[in-house]
């Protein structure tokens, strides 16, 4: 079973396509639908994903940089374990910060803080992330 594992042009050239159907009222996958709701939450990254030079574009967070394409992967990667429950507890607990938050959005966003803190730390250690770790420190925003 071969793991879906696109390459960073794949990645970028997703969203872009995906951005360049919406505008043209154009036929939508449900992924695509998902990467385009986020899209609209964030503007500021219209620009980039209006050309296609952009694509080649490499963003430095050393300059303060975030890069857009990971941000609305990472927005993807946490939707999709909200609708699947996966690690267990997270729909819970994205469900309550959401509240808490009174925005989904701005909930992904501390969501996503805590992702990025868990695959930093499972790459440090050469260990499998740390799913009880991850909730955890999600619900220790709550």
């Amino acid at each position: 079973m071969a793991l879906f594992n696109p390459s960073r042009d794949e990645v970028r050239e997703f969203f872009y396509n995906a951005w360049q159907k919406q505008l043209s009222a154009g036929v939508l996958t449900p992924l695509e639908m998902m990467a385009c709701d986020w899209i609209k939450l964030h503007p500021e990254y219209h620009p980039i994903l209006s050309s296609k030079e952009a694509l080649l574009q490499e963003f430095m967070p050393e300059q303060g940089q975030t890069n857009p394409f990971l941000h609305l992967s990472m927005h993807l990667s946490i939707s999709e374990q909200i609708s699947i429950d996966q690690p267990p507890g997270i729909k819970l607990v994205a469900k309550q910060l959401s509240q808490k938050l009174d925005s989904e959005h701005e909930a992904q966003h501390k969501i996503m803080e805590c992702l990025g803190r868990a695959l930093w730390e499972s790459q440090r250690s050469g260990q499998a992330l740390d799913a009880m770790a991850y909730i955890e420190s999600i619900r220790k925003l709550l």
